[in-house]
């Protein structure tokens, strides 16, 4: 929690009107070989903002603040102390070798969809394709995904 917290309180050095999502417990994804060590659930927020750098420059400033944080590099899948993705940005659609906007795995991941649709439920998802125009709550039910044992509230919340 104090990472989320840490996070939010670095974002408002560069950004305004920040909105903090619930925050949303889920299990690890894993690779086949994981070690037990690696089976450490997820706390998960978003947080929407305003902010006037380009996509590439926020997503530097992410990894800045992940560093200062004290994030480690234990390999892709490994736990971390904090991971900051860009979900998405209004309208845009962005693919490159650093970056995919909206995130390229979004709609897989109901614990990154479901903390969207707090802070941004009238966004549409800009991408072709099956969810073309689609709001995140939208999404959620098209893709079936519920709160339970994989991905539950914890009731709290940052204030922003």
């Amino acid at each position: 929690m104090a990472y989320l917290m840490g996070a939010v309180r670095e974002l408002g050095e560069f950004t305004r009107d920040i909105r903090c999502s619930r925050i949303f417990e889920s299990a690890a994804l894993l690779p086949a070989d994981a070690t037990p060590e690696m089976n450490m659930p997820f706390l998960n927020m978003a947080v929407s903002a305003r902010c006037e750098l380009e996509p590439l420059a926020l997503l530097e400033k992410l990894k800045q603040i992940e560093t200062a944080l004290g994030r480690q590099k234990r390999g892709f899948w490994g736990p971390r102390e904090i991971d900051m993705d860009i979900l998405a940005i209004d309208a845009v659609v962005l693919e490159s070798d650093e970056l995919n906007v909206p995130h390229k795995e979004l709609l897989n991941r109901d614990f990154a969809i479901f903390p969207l649709m707090d802070v941004a439920p009238k966004w549409h998802y800009p991408v072709a394709g099956e969810f073309l125009g689609k709001t995140p709550a939208d999404i959620i039910r098209a893709k079936g995904y519920m709160l339970g044992k994989q991905l539950h509230d914890t009731g709290c919340v940052i204030n922003d």
